[in-house]
Order: C-alpha cells, then sequence, then structure tokens
C-alpha cells in the first residue's frame, strides 16, 4: 500500500473479492459502484485523472447486474466472472454514447456509436464502468500532461508526473477507486504510468486482445493492456477478454479453450524459471533507486528459486529510435482522418475552401506533441526518405525481434528496468522530447517484438516515488509473467506477515 493512499479496505480489495462478496448475495454491484464514484471524485480532485465519470450510467449498469444476479441466484446460476467490479476505461477506447476525445481537442465532440470490443466483453462479464480515464492526447506521451483535459498529476506528489499515456488509468487503480483499468500500451504507455505509480502494468501478445474500438495511434504497435494490483485480477480480465474478433483482423486463432491462467515453467513456484538480465539495459543511465531495485528483484528471483542470469540483446538501446520512427509514421496515416471535413471538429467555413478548412481544423484541434510526431512521420514516408528512414527502422525492427527469440532459447523471461527514472517533475521534460523519448528505452521492445511484458513494482526511492522492473515473455507465455509477479508479491506478503509477527 502507497504512504498517503486510503488504507480502508473498501478501496483495496481486489476484483476477485469483490466478485465473491456479490455473487455471494454479501453485497452488491451498486454498493461497489457507488463506492468507487465517490472514491473517485475525491481523487479527481488532486489528480486529474478521468476525463470524465459516468454515474448515472454507471449506477444504471450496476442496478440491472444486481436484479440480473438476484434472477440467477435463485435459480441456481452462476454469477459472471467480474460481477459488480468497477473499472476505468482509458480515454481511446469506444463507450457507446460517452464521450471519447481520446484527449484531444479534434475530438471534444465524438460520442461513439458503437463499444470498442474490449468494453462490450469486460462488461459482458459483469464488470462496470465508472469513468474514462485521463491520457496523453491519441497516446502520444509518457506523462499524461500532453491533454486537452490538463495533466494528469501523481497520487503521491502533484508537481510529479504519473507516466503516460495511460496515467489516469494507473493512477485510479493507485489510489484504490478501482481494482481493474483498461489502458493502451503502443511502446510503454501501460507499463511506464504503472511503474511512475506502484502497480502492475501487463501487456499481453500483440493480437491476444481485439483493437476494434481502439482510436489508433500506430496499428502495427498498439495493444489493450490491464492495470491492477493484484496478478489474479489480471489473468480474470485477460481470460475475459481474449479471443478472436471478427471485427479486427489482427487478432489470433488461439487454442480452443486457451487461458492466460498463472503458467509456471519447470514446476511449482519459480523453481528452475529461467530469467535472463538485460544486460545493455541495466547499469548506466538508470536511476540509482531503478538499478538498486533491479539487483534487488534479482536476489528475490534466486530467493524465490530462479536461475538468473546476464543475457545480450545487441541492438537493445537502437530499438527506441526504431520505435518513433514506426510510431510517427503509422501515426501519420492513421491521423490523416481527422481532417475536419467529416472526421473531427470543423474550425472554419465551406467558404473559405477546403484546404484552409483542413489547415485550420488540425492546427487548433491537434496539441504540440501530436504535430510533432505526424510531422515526423510524415517526413519519414516521404519521397526520397522512405528507405532511409521508414524502411530502415523495419530492418532494425526485425533485428531487435530476432535477438528476443535468441534470448528466449535459453530463457523462460527476460528482465529489465521498467523506467531509467522514477517519475519525474511536472514540465520538466515538456520542452526536451529527447529526453522525453529516451524514457520509453526499456518499454518498446515487447511492442517492437509483439510479445507479452509487465511491469511489476520493485521498490522505491529516497523521495518514496515507486519504481518498477519489467518482465518480457515469449509470445502467447503471457502466464508466466503473472506467475513471477504473483511469486514476488507473495514473497513480500511473507515478509510483511513475519515483520508484524516479530
Amino acid at each position: 500500500m502507497l504512504p498517503g493512499m486510503p488504507d480502508g479496505a473498501v478501496h483495496h480489495r481486489t476484483a476477485l473479492q469483490i466478485v465473491a462478496d456479490v455473487a455471494a448475495g454479501r453485497s452488491s454491484a451498486r454498493a461497489a459502484v457507488d463506492a468507487a464514484l465517490e472514491r473517485a471524485a475525491k481523487v479527481q480532485t488532486d489528480t486529474n485523472a478521468f476525463t470524465h465519470l459516468l454515474t448515472e450510467r454507471a449506477r444504471t449498469a450496476a442496478d440491472a447486474l444486481d436484479a440480473r444476479l438476484h434472477a440467477e441466484r435463485a435459480a441456481g446460476r452462476p454469477a459472471p466472472p467480474l460481477a459488480g467490479v468497477p473499472f476505468v476505461a482509458k480515454a481511446n477506447l469506444c463507450v457507446e454514447g460517452v464521450p471519447t476525445s481520446a484527449a484531444s481537442n479534434i475530438l471534444a465532440d465524438f460520442h461513439p456509436p458503437y463499444d470498442a470490443t474490449v468494453i462490450a466483453r469486460l462488461e459482458a462479464a459483469g464488470a462496470v464502468l465508472i469513468a474514462m480515464g485521463n491520457m496523453d492526447e491519441f497516446g502520444m506521451g509518457s506523462s499524461s500532461e500532453h491533454s486537452a483535459h490538463g495533466p494528469v498529476r501523481h497520487p503521491l506528489d502533484p508537481d510529479r508526473v504519473a507516466g503516460g499515456s495511460s496515467g489516469g488509468p494507473a493512477v485510479a487503480v493507485t489510489t484504490g477507486v478501482v481494482p481493474i483499468a483498461l489502458g493502451t500500451d503502443t511502446g510503454g504507455s501501460v507499463r511506464q504510468p504503472a511503474a511512475f505509480c506502484g502497480v502492475l502494468g501487463f501487456k499481453p501478445t500483440y493480437g491476444t486482445l481485439s483493437r476494434h474500438g481502439v482510436i489508433a495511434y500506430a496499428s502495427s504497435l498498439d495493444q489493450v493492456g490491464v492495470l491492477a494490483r493484484d496478478a489474479g485480477d489480471v489473468a480474470a480480465v485477460l481470460d475475459a477478454l481474449v479471443g478472436r474478433d471478427r471485427y479486427d483482423a489482427t487478432t489470433l486463432e488461439l487454442p480452443g479453450g486457451y487461458r492466460v491462467g498463472l503458467e509456471a515453467p519447470g514446476g511449482a513456484g519459480l523453481d528452475r524459471l529461467r530469467v535472463g538480465v538485460i544486460g545493455e539495459l541495466v547499469g548506466e543511465g538508470n536511476h540509482p533507486a531503478v538499478q538498486d531495485a533491479t539487483e534487488e528483484t534479482i536476489r528475490r528471483l534466486r530467493e524465490l528459486g530462479a536461475e538468473v542470469s546476464e543475457v545480450e540483446v545487441p541492438d537493445a538501446r537502437a530499438g527506441v529510435a526504431c520505435y518513433y520512427l514506426i510510431a510517427s509514421a503509422e501515426a501519420s496515416s492513421n491521423l490523416a482522418r481527422y481532417d475536419g471535413m467529416i472526421t473531427g471538429v470543423r474550425v472554419g467555413e465551406e467558404i473559405d475552401g477546403q484546404e484552409a478548412v483542413m489547415t485550420a481544423s488540425r492546427g487548433a484541434g491537434f496539441g504540440t506533441e501530436v504535430r510533432r510526431r505526424v510531422l515526423m512521420g510524415t517526413f519519414a514516408l516521404s519521397a526520397g526518405h522512405v528507405d532511409a528512414w521508414y524502411g530502415r527502422a523495419l530492418q532494425v525492427r526485425r533485428k531487435v525481434s530476432n535477438q528476443l527469440s535468441d534470448a528466449f532459447a535459453s530463457h523462460d523471461l527476460l528482465l529489465s528496468p521498467t523506467v531509467p527514472t522514477p517519475a519525474f517533475r511536472q514540465g520538466e521534460r515538456t520542452n526536451d522530447p529527447l529526453a522525453m523519448y529516451l524514457g520509453d528505452v526499456d518499454t518498446c521492445l515487447a511492442n517492437l517484438a509483439g510479445i507479452g511484458a509487465i511491469s511489476v513494482p520493485a521498490g522505491r526511492d529516497q523521495a518514496g516515488l515507486p519504481v518498477g522492473v519489467q518482465f518480457l515473455a515469449p509470445a502467447l507465455h503471457d502466464g508466466r509473467l503473472l506467475r513471477v509477479a504473483q511469486a514476488l508479491a507473495g514473497l513480500d506478503g511473507r515478509r510483511g506477515h513475519a515483520a508484524g509477527a516479530g
């Protein structure tokens, strides 16, 4: 539990604990939702974590769920797997009739006519959406400062950033508003704020979750992810969401009955689990607290029976430049649709001419960081440059992906810091884009390779700010990530219990 956070059991129950109480009739979905909404209103004042609180929608859904559960219990039928669990969704996940702006002025009036598949599936499993989480505009940022709704503030220190781009959902979980939240992760946008805020941030294998209804940033890199405090909750959410979607051709045909679970290769616990520490990403360039946390995590893994050794990924540090070229190029294409003519808020009148309206609409609707990335991407794709920049970046992507595959030939998981530093101060990097971009040096590798990754809380700096470590797994072995997160949390729990007993 974080200093300064509420210590009541209501605010820190896991999703599965809520389900157990609601399914047994000891509590109700409405009670869980009301508690979450009350907490959200308080947290919003200090952190600006939400773009919209969906009070009436959430209460209506909770009441309908309670009526359904009453009938199911009377008939002896089981409750849905996430019955009564309140959750927050990042504001780039479409929700029918709900303002879904992706934190951009150009989508200020957008009310989607349909639900994103992940929203529909989570609600079908009994979860109740209570708010839209604030974020960096279109997911382009690592601090949640680039938002038309204003910056998200860190729950422990309002002068610090909460991380991005899924900063609002991370704060919602950290502060106990909800036990689970959905974000998107294009180069680390779930894992980085999770590390800054001290919670779990999980990006599954590309294609396991549908992107239908996700407002696109970079389509070959975007993936829906989960923020939570408990590995079992992450597994339950993923099991409700995974699977082929006819609306998203990139979703995978998974084996029948596929479940994420808590996979334990090599035996029970972490015995014989082979973990490779990516040598190029530890040591120089990391804040002392991050380096200390990484070394302590290695020691704890060995205590739990894992075999830990160093592994080489020679081009790991080239990944961040490769990532930003590819992401910016794809963003320039995806965001071309927001032109004020059919899609996006319009600035100007038809009499002004199409070119003038499009220029004015995009200039006024897009924030500084989005404009910067669209321009970079347009340049990378322009005639005479596409082979030198975008084409070369694709080659580096394949090279990095192959090097990770080689590392997995002798290791079950790979380990690195999640972010090189703890949360930095508001405004510290807004005028230094390069420093901001370099914060993704660790996390972008999983997106480039399309593999699963998780950020796990690993310690604090001298100011008490959380830091995290990251684990990466081979494609479709996401359960290993949850197993190691659960084992590390269990070790902390045993130590805490022993300390209390002493």
